[in-house]
């Protein structure tokens, strides 16, 4: 009789077959929908026509029109430069700021530094609530202005923690050896700490970025000039509530403009790109630097 756990058993044929089916059809469920969309926004008249003005699977007839619409000019194009331009320099602020105050709390050497791990620990656990966080953004005079999606949410007090943890790991030998020649705290960090911490901040990186790309809920509650809106606006206008759009609001005249489904689609294509893009060169630290950063709280 064998002694070895059973998972350690060899797979049964039959168990290898039921998650293979289960595993395709999870893949297909995931695929499909958005195989869909792309061949929607590429859809031409006739196939939008034939398909009863609903999803297609397989354009008959290809068509960029819808692209070349939201990209040459008008709200989508707007919209898409405010999204990118916020999600560099929020990731950018929030990666400086993260790092700087995980460097802090990690205990090398500063000040006060124990005592504002619980204040961050408090921010954890405590959400200031949304007429709080409301006051102060229109106190600070930040409504309607695109400041106003990145300094509220600029420094996440989980990130921080992680950070923190991952840079108690590094060996206190590096430090000893840098206070030895001298080296100040922020030479250091930025000399020393960053180098060697490639991964957590590419995980970091990501998670602000994608933050920043996807957010709606303060866009909606800070933003009022439409010619302000990020690409999460337009995609609540346009996609979910299915507003009609204008030939005046994006670059194409009334007689170029394609049909409505595969301007829609087509917006929430462009919406998922960038970061479809940015997501493979940092997938090979995203399981690194996770499971390193909290092993250790």
């Amino acid at each position: 009789m064998s002694t070895r756990p059973i998972w350690m058993e060899p797979p049964n044929p039959l168990v290898q077959l039921v998650k293979s089916i289960a595993l395709g059809i999870a893949v297909l469920l995931v695929i499909v929908p958005f195989w869909s969309v792309i061949a929607t926004s590429l859809a031409d008249q006739p196939t939008i026509d034939a398909s009863g003005g609903g999803m297609v699977l397989w354009p008959g007839g290809v068509s960029i029109g819808a692209y070349k619409a939201i990209l040459s000019g008008g709200v989508v194009t707007r919209a898409l430069t405010i999204s990118i331009a916020v999600t560099v320099v929020g990731t950018l602020f929030s990666l400086t700021a993260t790092s700087g105050l995980a460097y802090w709390l990690s205990g090398r050497g500063t000040f006060g530094a124990r005592p504002m791990v619980l204040v961050v620990l408090g921010a954890v656990l405590f959400s200031p609530g949304l007429i709080p966080s409301y006051l102060v953004v229109k106190q600070l005079g930040l409504l309607d202005s695109w400041w106003s999606l990145i300094l509220p949410v600029m420094v996440n007090a989980f990130n921080v923690l992680v950070m923190r943890a991952f840079f108690q790991q590094l060996p206190p030998e590096l430090f000893e050896s840098a206070a030895i020649d001298g080296a100040s705290s922020a030479t250091v960090l930025v000399r020393i700490v960053l180098p060697l911490s490639k991964a957590v901040l590419a995980v970091m990186g990501l998670f602000y970025a994608v933050g920043y790309w996807n957010a709606f809920f303060n866009a909606m509650l800070y933003i009022q000039s439409t010619d302000k809106w990020p690409i999460s606006l337009v995609l609540r206008t346009f996609v979910v509530n299915q507003t009609t759009i204008g030939g005046d609001q994006v670059g194409a005249g009334a007689e170029a403009m394609p049909p409505q489904l595969p301007l829609q689609m087509a917006i929430l294509v462009v919406a998922l790109v960038p970061i479809l893009i940015v997501y493979p060169f940092l997938q090979k630290h995203f399981a690194k630097g996770v499971m390193i950063g909290a092993v250790k709280g």
